[in-house]
């Protein structure tokens, strides 16, 4: 595929030499290891509830309304979208391994005071702090990796930040599945303790974090070059580093009028705000898959699919183990396969999932096998959708905006994605109420196909570029004529 030469390019410097074997991918693999132990938070600690949900709403434990759990499940969701929104400014202010220390420190925070709540209020302050973590590290571990990653490897590396976040989920729901169905019935408490399993890898982040170097292209843009070069060596094979940070700093000259670039800038730039709506509508449509249904409440649709709360513990390991293999599988094909026809490909199959999700749920006689079969179209979608979506949607949106907006760009896509995610925590207990399982996999059905449709239209191709290419080709709007 061709693409307009970056600034680097264009003066002559001599182009990258090839990615060889060495030592520095094992150096890359403990630094993304320890970057995206925040990936596992993020999966544990909005997956934990799922399974933890039936205990806390018993009378003699927290007395949670259907209401009130969607309160407990969405101020993690809500909290979220303003650790999003504001957690890229910070890491562009600070540092992004600063901020990823202080997002280790929300984590334990917010863990101690949900294991200690005594009711919905406190539980609520300690899921914001959560939100507050999660959020961020949404937003500042996909762009730290971006910005270390070698181009050629960027998809597959910074992609493992979402295979992290599905371990984090199945971790939870078998932690979840053992503990309920062992010591469910004689201490009804126990969903403290599932709560409480979260505060071993913040720890682990938290002490992890002195062993992350900072991101070159940050440190380069503050002018700390010397620093930039020292972590590039490190990271980078023998005789590369020194001609990729003149590529970056010949793409930071360029955008130097932009240095402080503000919002009024920006959306007074239409190639930027196009981005920016395409970034935008990446998050959104991600979370209208109902990804989160299954995610939040999982417990919940497999009890109206007909398994009982044990069973439906136990049942709720499927779903999250597919996801972890599906996630293993994307991040192969994630540097092989064009990331404008994953997206259409996984908006495709989601969208025939739900019809025959809706169908099963709706017209198949009440039987023993009723619960399984919609369990297996459960596992099916859940498969589509980390195959070919969920690594997809945080890897372009990671690569997608240039470096001066990069922050802002991916903390508006992703404070989206977390606002719909929110609404949706919050009110899916009651749609499922009223409106039962088959007719909300419809409109399901519906957001998908209408997501197909805008990713064959706007969504450009960002495989194979470097950052400072995909950058230039922004600027310019000759990106968006790729792919199309």
């Amino acid at each position: 595929m061709s693409h307009s030469p970056t600034a680097a390019e264009q003066g002559g410097a001599v182009k990258l030499p090839p990615l060889t074997p060495g030592p520095y991918r094992a150096r890359l693999t403990v630094v993304a290891l320890i970057a995206t132990l925040g990936g596992l938070l993020f999966g544990y600690d909005t997956s934990v509830i799922n399974g933890a949900q039936s205990f806390m709403v018993r009378p003699d434990q927290l007395d949670l309304t259907d209401f009130g759990l969607g309160i407990a499940v969405s101020s993690l969701l809500f909290a979220s979208a303003v650790g999003a929104l504001t957690g890229g400014r910070i890491s562009d202010r600070i540092g992004r391994k600063a901020t990823i220390t202080v997002m280790a420190s929300l984590f334990i925070v917010g863990v101690f005071i949900v294991v200690i709540a005594t009711n919905l209020l406190m539980l609520a302050v300690g899921r914001v702090i959560l939100g507050l973590a999660v959020g961020a590290a949404s937003v500042v571990v996909p762009v730290f990796l971006a910005e270390l990653a070698p181009y050629e490897i960027r998809g597959s590396l910074a992609g493992r930040n979402e295979m992290m976040i599905v371990t984090g989920q199945l971790l939870a729901i078998i932690m979840n599945a053992i503990i309920g169905n062992v010591w469910g019935q004689q201490y009804p408490w126990v969903w403290r303790v599932m709560f409480a399993l979260a505060a071993v890898p913040a720890l682990l982040l938290l002490l992890g974090v002195t062993r992350l170097p900072e991101s070159p292209r940050w440190l380069a843009d503050k002018g700390r070059e010397e620093e930039a070069l020292k972590i590039l060596d490190s990271l980078r094979p023998e005789g590369r580093a020194k001609p990729e940070l003149a590529e970056i700093e010949a793409a930071s000259k360029e955008e130097a009028g932009r240095v402080n670039m503000t919002i009024s800038e920006i959306f007074s730039n239409k190639n930027l705000v196009r981005i920016l709506l395409i970034g935008c509508g990446i998050g959104f449509f991600q979370q209208t898959t109902g990804i989160n249904s299954i995610l939040y409440y999982g417990e919940k649709v497999l009890e109206e699919s007909g398994f009982s709360t044990g069973a439906a513990l136990i049942a709720n390991i499927a779903p999250a183990t597919i996801s972890v293999i599906a996630a293993i599988v994307a991040l192969q094909m994630m540097d092989r396969f064009s990331r404008r026809k994953t997206f259409m490909w996984g908006y495709g199959l989601v969208a025939i999932t739900h019809v025959l999700i809706a169908t099963a749920a709706g017209l198949l006689p009440e039987s023993d096998a009723k619960p399984f079969v919609l369990l297996a179209l459960i596992v099916f979608f859940v498969g589509a959708m980390q195959l070919c979506l969920n690594v997809a949607t945080w890897v372009t949106l990671s690569e997608i905006f240039p470096l001066k907006m990069r922050a802002f760009g991916m903390g508006l896509s992703v404070f989206v994605l977390w606002m719909t995610n929110s609404f949706l925590g919050l009110f899916f207990a009651s749609v499922i109420a009223s409106i039962g399982l088959s007719m909300s996999f419809v409109v399901f059905a519906v957001l998908n196909a209408i997501a197909f449709v805008f990713v064959l239209a706007f969504v450009p191709e960002t495989k194979g570029r470097t950052l400072e290419q995909l950058e230039t080709d922004v600027m310019s709007g000759e990106i968006f004529k790729h792919g199309k």
